[in-house]
């Protein structure tokens, strides 16, 4: 499966999602925190954490006894420059070409 396509999946579950924003919150979290904060069995907080670190968004550190998991954002900034950056861009221009003229004509 292409790279983007395993970002896009792991990106399409919210549990997933959810698990990314504790990541981003707090990185380096243990299965056990990341356990008690989702309604679910460890077992499937695993299966999540596996496809996000398949898809490249989550890698993990051996620390001892534990396994620490920490946020990869940049599939996601890749994601973005690709599917939604070149799609704003112009609008962008537009809108701050439009707030220039404006102002250019309001009174003050």
């Amino acid at each position: 499966m292409p790279e983007d396509d395993l970002v896009f999946k792991a990106l399409a579950d919210p549990t997933r999602r959810f698990l990314l924003d504790l990541l981003f919150a707090g990185d380096g979290r243990t299965l056990g925190e990341l356990e008690s904060e989702v309604d679910m069995t460890r077992f499937g907080v695993m299966k999540h954490l596996k496809l996000l670190e398949e898809a490249g968004l989550v890698t993990s550190r051996k620390e001892g006894r534990e396994k620490r998991h920490f946020l990869n954002a940049v599939p996601i900034r890749q994601i973005h420059d690709r599917w939604i950056g070149k799609y704003t861009a112009r609008h962008t221009a537009a809108l701050l070409d439009l707030k220039a003229e404006l102002e250019k004509e309001s009174p003050e």
